[in-house]
């Protein structure tokens, strides 16, 4: 059942045997019985092979050693220590925990915050301050919680570990689950005399202002990390980092993907027809563009070089892709329309009555 060898040692049947349980079962696969009969199977083999007496007797009888055959007693595992067989599969079943505390020092949490900038600040980079509340060692007790004059007193719960171990009977046997202490919060301290600035936190709030670089070419959802400017270190550890998290204002004109610019320039339809020379608005301001004679709407031109630069090697840049469309004028005097029709009838190749000269001659 265990897929090894008849030779295989304590650390592969254990491993194997880790697994199968997680596989299959029955908290990761409700309602399904094959599941739970293949685990039962496995935790059955396991308690075989891992015990040199059962194993010995299953070299001698085979499967009849535990099915009351050969004198045996059947199959038994209520005993099993599966703590350490499962680890954090039981930790996340049972409301264990994975992660061991530590007393030692610790670096602190991180803090996060956003910051607004405009299309052309997140395309060329900017300089921006925010101001939030962060926490900083409290001064009258300098972080340990305690009133001045008394001390932290060794939690007596866990014994100074910060963490506590719960003994738990299961169906499939005894499990060992390690958590945080409840007393002390995993700190292994009891602060019986609380500091009357910072109420035994150890941290007091400051409003501060910190300058944020943001890059050239950072786009939407992305993050600035600032080293240390998080909460502050458990037990004289590092402080945390800052995570900026950037959005951006939409732009009118200015659409992106990745490191490339999209817009949509309208030319007049004499433009279109005749070619020449248009102004394209780009992010580093107007240039001029040649189009042929005979630009059909929708036409896409590439402005290359002309995107965002890229986030690690700013001097590389995307390109702008322009879109162009066709303005038809809505309102003409009688002089253009007279001059349209005359164009309509060249083209159609009539020359239709006899009309004063317009805008075509």
């Amino acid at each position: 059942m265990l897929g090894v060898s008849r030779d295989a040692d304590e650390a592969a049947l254990k491993k194997a045997y880790r697994a199968l349980a997680k596989k299959y079962h029955p908290d990761s696969n409700p309602g399904d019985e094959a599941a739970a009969e293949k685990f039962k199977e496995a935790s059955e083999a396991y308690s075989v092979l891992s015990d040199p007496q059962k194993r010995q007797q299953y070299d001698q009888f085979g499967h009849a050693a535990f099915d009351g055959g050969a004198g045996a007693g059947g199959f038994d595992f209520s005993s099993m220590d599966m703590g350490d067989i499962f680890g954090d599969l039981f930790g996340d079943f049972f409301g264990g925990s994975k992660r061991r505390t530590s007393t030692g020092p610790m670096k602190g949490q991180n803090v996060h915050t956003s910051v607004r900038v405009s299309f052309k600040e997140a395309v060329f980079g900017t300089d921006k301050e925010i101001e939030l509340n962060l926490k900083d060692t409290c001064p009258t007790c300098k972080g340990s919680g305690a009133k001045p004059g008394t001390q932290p007193r060794t939690c007596t719960k866990c014994n100074g570990t910060g963490q506590v171990t719960y003994t738990q009977q299961s169906l499939f046997g005894v499990v060992r689950n390690v958590a945080s202490c409840p007393e002390c919060k995993g700190t292994g301290k009891i602060i019986p005399d609380k500091c009357p600035k910072c109420m035994g936190n150890g941290y007091v709030q400051n409003r501060k202002k910190i300058q944020v670089a943001v890059p050239a070419g950072i786009d939407a959802g992305q993050s600035i990390r600032i080293r240390e400017k998080g909460e502050p270190g458990i037990n004289g550890g590092p402080r945390g980092d800052l995570l900026v998290e950037v959005s951006i204002t939409s732009d009118p004109v200015f659409k992106r993907q990745a490191e490339n610019i999209y817009s949509t320039v309208q030319i007049s339809y004499v433009d279109a027809v005749l070619g020449g020379t248009i102004k394209i608005p780009t992010v580093d301001g107007e240039v001029e563009q040649e189009i042929k004679a005979g630009t059909q709407p929708d036409t896409k031109l590439r402005l290359r070089g002309k995107g965002v630069p890229f986030l690690r090697n700013r001097s590389m840049r995307g390109d702008h892709y322009v879109t162009l469309t066709i303005k038809v004028p809505t309102k003409l005097n009688e002089d253009q329309k007279e001059a349209l029709r005359a164009f309509d009838d060249a083209m159609k190749g009539n020359p239709g009555p006899k009309r004063k000269k317009g805008l075509f001659g």
